[in-house]
């Protein structure tokens, strides 16, 4: 009897050391980022009255919109979107989320659009908004924290994700 006890008590310690305390969905040895990288931005200039649109639209659907500026040549900004692509993230953020990828190239298009939403455009890319379902931008204060993707876990990337779904 002490026996079983005692097998019960290691069993549910272990069991509550493996549980994921704050609610997130853990990645596992499966969930691994895939190369080639993907290359999300295509060069496309978007007007203010364009971002707007996406941004009521998605809203609309449900979904909170997501704005992610970036360029293909930024490794930080291909390694956060393939990250993005890791099926597990992937269902996770088209259940929750509409993004849209804006390229900057070389800090030479639609910078004025990051303006529009008060981030200074020397500080780097790439640089993702989330919104809530009222307009707002609810990382306004951690925009920069994914310029360094390439020294941040997958998992981290992912629970940013889940992190940011509003009610």
């Amino acid at each position: 009897m002490l026996k079983s006890v005692i097998k019960y008590i290691n069993i549910s310690y272990f069991f509550l050391i493996c549980i994921n305390i704050n609610g997130n969905i853990m990645l596992d040895e499966n969930d691994k980022l895939t190369t080639p990288l993907p290359l999300p931005y295509n060069g496309e200039i978007y007007s203010v009255e364009f971002l707007d649109n996406f941004i009521d639209k998605s809203i609309k659907e449900g979904k909170q919109p997501i704005l992610i500026f970036g360029a293909n040549w930024c490794p930080d900004c291909r390694i956060f979107s393939g990250t993005m692509n890791i099926p597990k993230i992937e269902k996770h953020i088209n259940e929750k989320f509409n993004v849209l990828y804006i390229d900057v190239l070389r800090y030479e298009i639609n910078m004025n659009l990051m303006e529009e939403f008060g981030i200074a455009s020397a500080e780097g890319i790439p640089r993702v908004l989330v919104f809530d379902k009222n307009r707002n931008v609810i990382n306004n204060s951690n925009t920069t924290e994914w310029r360094t993707a390439r020294d941040r876990s997958s998992q981290e990337i992912f629970d940013f994700f889940q992190n940011m779904v509003t009610n």
